[in-house]
């Protein structure tokens, strides 16, 4: 298709345009998470539907759905939540349809990540699974003929006209948009969607992009419904734990990426009390064993003290954590995308912002720059704020107010003055944070649409192919990135070093790669990078208590020659270099102490550690009791507590949740059996204590058998959680 005109649509008039232009056989491909522009593809699913010789192929990743209840008394605990939490953010047709069986056959989803477990039952789904790393989604998308890219747009008005952005998604989507660009001038047919919703914030750095980007653009305010949300999950005494072992692996003035959910923020809550109450979060690193355990390591790779320089945050997902670190002055380190400026601030010649006096000597003694200044280099120190922003480039020559100075910078004469007439005062135009997608809680959109221009400007959002990797720009991004420390998560670990993060061993799909390979890939690129990989050891599967930690497994993401650091809520097992007996007792030593002498006799068996080998005294002692212990004085003072960053739920809702969760950890483990009995003693009136939990679940006065039998279980739930 020629290049033509943003044409400005409605929604069904875009679904017709997609159709007469590619017939029968589409091909649509939509950002992950937030930036699917539900509405449209909702609008091309029915047409789809309703003719069955449409051939409609989605390609997408995350697609988002609101909770789902299987029996009245999560109905009852739910129905309300979502209401409230999701009124007016519409579902995915095709993902409803899904969900009930309905899919018809006319319509293939290809997902490329998914929500943990999302998919785990549903064949369809395994079987259409695209495997990618996220830096090869564009490509592979494009290989198997994706013609159409659709997408929400940010939109502000300004004086100089509108503007938009690909603000959560600027990931794929731009990477996406050149494809096009030069697709289109060969003759291919090509269509890029923008749909416009004034509820996301307008994010700045690549993501802003020009409306002749896009082929269509709709823009109707009553398409600008509200954002999916994604509330903030409870931080457990693991999750916590975790977060404190990595607070004390992050070196001040260094670089930070962390993932969303309660280890992320656990994370961004470790590093919060480091930085603002450091006299007590060094008696927790002292008291907890971390300290004595890992000094040596600490005092290599990070620190406890409070963040003078701050960190930089370059991520793939800009979370809700990373705005708790910038509101509480950890995120703060500025980097500038110009490699000579960058390496003169890494090496304290730049301090405070403020532009040395001789700044561009410093700069061609260093062969940092040329001592002919072209254009484009002139134009990237002044974007920064080297150059006065009045001085323009002309012939050869730098003017300011008329006086003409050459841009040969070997006369000392003419050096000096354009020391004193044209150089600025500070930098400028610095960033804090560099990331690629983003999905969050209301408060966290909030934030961000709040945030004066200036300041959110500071959070550049740019494709996947600048945040998750090097190439391109390695010495620019190597400068930037010092120091980084790269937190991923992980589903199991071996005790040889593979990490297992997106399948099990019969080829189930769990989650996805997405850009975990990545951060692992930089961490070794860079000279003084490290992956931190968070392993909980323990998980609860049908009842059972079970180790994550495991001798070997049939299914790995990123193999054993990429290992680095592996940390659980244990402890730290540095394992990058180390041969495989020292890899075995480092994990070993961070494994749950229920399973360390089972995985301890695997390793015997298979000669891989000396058969006299034992686990030390230290290390054996690795129950949740001790963690609780640890924990349990400074959340008497209100320190870790479960929902750090604030919670979507009442306190209503928190204690019939928490009750909720007690009910089915004895329903799933071992004291199942003792219910029954429980039942018969449970008391016939309801407590005045409870009523406004039983108020709130509509069961003061159940009138149907099965209201009666969800209040006879909210009792057992209360009775299970010590609070009848």
């Amino acid at each position: 298709m020629e290049a033509k005109r943003t044409k400005y649509l409605s929604i069904e008039q875009c679904v017709d345009l997609i159709v007469q232009e590619f017939g029968n056989d589409i091909k649509i491909g939509m950002p992950l998470g937030l930036g699917k522009p539900t509405l449209m593809i909702n609008e091309l699913y029915q047409r789809a539907k309703k003719n069955p010789q449409i051939n409609l192929t989605i390609y997408t990743a995350l697609s988002l759905e609101k909770p789902v209840w299987t029996n009245d008394l999560e109905r009852r605990f739910l129905e309300p939540f979502v209401g409230r939490t999701w009124k007016d953010v519409p579902d995915l047709d095709y993902l409803m349809d899904l969900r009930r069986g309905q899919l018809p056959a006319n319509v293939t989803i290809h997902e490329l990540f998914c929500k943990a477990g999302a998919y785990r039952k549903d064949p369809k789904m395994q079987q259409n699974y695209q495997c990618s790393n996220y830096t090869h989604t564009v490509r592979d998308c494009n290989g198997n003929g994706v013609q159409i890219l659709a997408q929400l747009l940010a939109k502000l008005d300004g004086p100089n006209g509108v503007r938009y952005s690909t603000s959560c998604n600027a990931d794929t989507t731009l990477e996406t948009i050149k494809l096009y660009r030069d697709a289109k001038k060969n003759g291919l047919k090509r269509m890029n969607i923008g749909v416009v919703n004034t509820n996301l914030p307008f994010m700045y750095g690549d993501a802003e992009v020009p409306a002749e980007d896009y082929d269509i653009v709709i823009d109707d305010p009553k398409y600008y419904n509200p954002l999916f949300v994604t509330p903030r999950l409870p931080v457990s005494v693991a999750d916590f734990m975790i977060g404190l072992n990595i607070s004390a692996l992050i070196k001040d003035g260094g670089t930070l990426q962390i993932g969303i959910g309660a280890l992320g923020d656990a994370i961004a809550y470790g590093l919060n009390v480091r930085h603002n109450k450091n006299e007590i979060y060094n008696q927790i690193i002292k008291q907890s064993g971390i300290g004595d355990t890992y000094g040596a390591l600490i005092d290599e790779l990070g620190g406890t003290g409070a963040f003078d320089q701050g960190l930089y945050g370059s991520t793939e997902m800009l979370v809700d954590g990373f705005l708790q670190l910038y509101k509480n002055g950890v995120i703060k380190r500025k980097v500038y995308h110009n490699a000579a400026i960058q390496q003169l601030v890494n090496e304290g010649k730049i301090k405070n912002e403020r532009i040395p006096a001789d700044i561009l000597q410093q700069m061609i003694d260093a062969e940092l720059i040329n001592p002919y200044l072209t254009r484009k280099v002139f134009a990237s120190l002044q974007r920064y704020g080297v150059f006065k922003a009045d001085v323009t480039y002309e012939e050869g020559h730098l003017v300011k107010n008329g006086r003409r100075f050459s841009a040969l910078l070997t006369d000392q004469h003419n050096l000096e003055a354009i020391n004193e007439i044209c150089l600025g005062e500070s930098l400028k135009n610095g960033v804090v944070l560099t990331g690629a997608f983003f999905i969050g809680p209301t408060d966290f959109y909030e934030d961000l649409r709040k945030m004066p221009e200036e300041e959110r400007q500071k959070f550049e959002m740019t494709g996947v192919d600048v945040a998750n990797q090097l190439y391109g720009d390695e010495v620019l991004r190597a400068l930037e990135r010092k120091d980084g420390r790269f937190c991923n998560t992980g589903m199991k670990a071996t005790l040889l070093g593979n990490i297992v993060s997106d399948g099990l061993e019969d080829g189930t799909v769990i989650s996805g790669v997405g850009g975990q390979y990545n951060f692992v890939s930089m961490a070794h690129a860079l000279p003084d990078g490290r992956l931190l990989m968070m392993i909980k050891s323990t998980r609860l599967e049908g009842g059972k208590t079970l180790s994550n930690i495991v001798y070997n497994y049939g299914h790995v993401t990123i193999p054993r020659h990429l290992r680095d650091i592996v940390v659980t809520e244990y402890g730290i097992a540095d394992i990058r270099g180390k041969c495989d007996q020292d890899i075995i007792k480092a994990m070993l030593n961070i494994a749950d102490s229920r399973f360390q002498e089972e995985l301890l006799a695997e390793a015997k068996k298979y000669k891989k550690i000396p058969e006299d080998y034992q686990i030390p005294e230290q290390f054996r002692h690795n129950t949740p009791e001790r963690l609780a212990e640890t924990l349990k004085p400074y959340k008497a003072q209100g320190l870790f507590p479960d929902f750090p960053c604030g919670s979507a739920f009442t306190d209503v809702e928190l204690l019939l949740a928490y009750s909720l969760r007690a009910m089915k950890a004895k329903a799933t483990g071992p004291g199942a059996a003792e219910i029954p009995a429980i039942m018969q003693s449970l008391p016939t009136e309801v407590p005045a204590g409870l009523k406004p939990f039983f108020e709130r679940m509509d069961l003061v006065d159940p009138k149907t058998p099965e209201a009666m039998q969800s209040h006879k279980m909210l009792m057992l739930a209360f009775r299970l959680a010590g609070f009848c």
